[in-house]
């Protein structure tokens, strides 16, 4: 039993500590080592019909080249004043307009590009655009100049909106963030439109191919070839109890991620399907591309819709419903969890 003199005498005790750069482990154990995880961020919905008009009304405020990217950042409101939806993951959603150009640059950062609506924008990553659909999945990997564009209105340009999910907060944790802008608002562009695809997306890698770097060659994963995969693996009867039909995007050069931090996926949920629950220590963040459902985290329950983000944090048991056919694009931690012998999976 702890009396008053005893109380008064580790007071003292820990003050000295403190004063000396120390503290007694004993006082903090239970939190630095849980019994499972405890996650700050919290589960969340982003609607994009109640957000659209600011992501808007942005364009009219600031210019793409002034702000260098115009992007609403959506916080975790578990994470206050730290720019991130999980405690490693970062989400924003960027528009560029008519005729603007988001200037070149380049960071450690690994990023990627869910187009949510519009089309017609570019990015262009190491000397290659790629022009832009709603639902493709591009990537801007660790350290390769990047930048925006989309042409003028008279050549058909329309606003763009994408989802960027970059690991931001987990290379902050590290110490390793540098940056670097391009001399130039666009980098030269040394390839046509499709060169790297051609190269590797067709189960072939040019014959004398050196893997030395983990991220994916490839950096557009258009969505109509997605979509297709999802829907011959639905009529050929492909059914998990937990996820409809999912499949995860691959390096094809390696048959791993397609960044080294960033885990990728495309799921599909018939009409009707009313998921089991799981969950899992990667975070995720989900976008809605197609249909109408809705999805429980612990005793949280949110209706979606096309284009609303929601997410799923660590260890947060999770269940998926579709009311009409639906889409989901999602993103995760996995790649760090598994290297790090840290990915654990629970399916009720």
């Amino acid at each position: 039993m702890e009396t008053n003199s005893t109380r008064e005498a580790r007071s003292a005790y820990y003050e000295q500590l403190a004063a000396r750069g120390l503290s007694p482990l004993w006082e903090s154990l239970h939190s630095l080592v849980p019994k499972e995880p405890r996650p700050q961020a919290v589960a969340a919905i982003w609607k994009y019909a109640r957000i659209r008009d600011l992501i808007m009304q942005a364009g009219t405020l600031i210019s793409a080249e002034e702000a260098i990217r115009r992007v609403l950042v959506l916080e975790n409101p578990g994470l206050g004043g730290k720019a991130s939806i999980t405690s490693t993951l970062y989400a924003g959603l960027q528009l560029i307009l008519p005729g603007e150009i988001a200037p070149s640059h380049r960071h450690t950062q690994s990023a990627l590009r869910f187009i949510v609506e519009g089309r017609g924008a570019w990015t262009a990553v190491n000397g290659e655009r790629t022009t832009m659909h709603p639902g493709d999945f591009i990537i801007t990997p660790s350290w390769t100049w990047h930048d925006h564009g989309n042409p003028s209105v008279e050549e058909g340009g329309e606003p763009v909106v994408w989802l960027d999910g970059l690991d931001i907060p987990l290379i902050a944790s590290l110490n390793a963030g540098f940056a670097e802008n391009y001399p130039r608002a666009t980098q030269p562009i040394a390839r046509p439109e499709g060169d790297s695809f051609a190269r590797f997306g067709h189960n072939m890698v040019p014959v004398r191919h050196r893997v030395d770097d983990p991220s994916s060659p490839v950096f557009s994963y258009p969505y109509d070839r997605s979509r297709e995969a999802l829907d011959i693996l639905h009529r050929n009867g492909e059914l998990d109890e937990w996820d409809g039909v999912k499949l995860r995007y691959v390096n094809p050069a390696t048959g791993g991620w397609p960044m080294p931090t960033i885990a990728t996926f495309m799921q599909l949920l018939p009409a009707g399907f009313s998921g089991r629950p799981y969950r899992s220590t990667d975070a995720t963040v989900y976008c809605v591309v197609e249909g109408q459902g809705s999805v429980r985290i612990g005793d949280t329950s949110f209706a979606f819709e096309p284009h609303d983000v929601f997410v799923v944090p660590a260890w947060q048991q999770a269940s998926l419903t579709a009311s009409t056919e639906s889409v989901l694009f999602s993103y995760s931690d996995r790649p760090v969890m598994s290297a790090l012998n840290l990915l654990r999976e629970e399916r009720q």
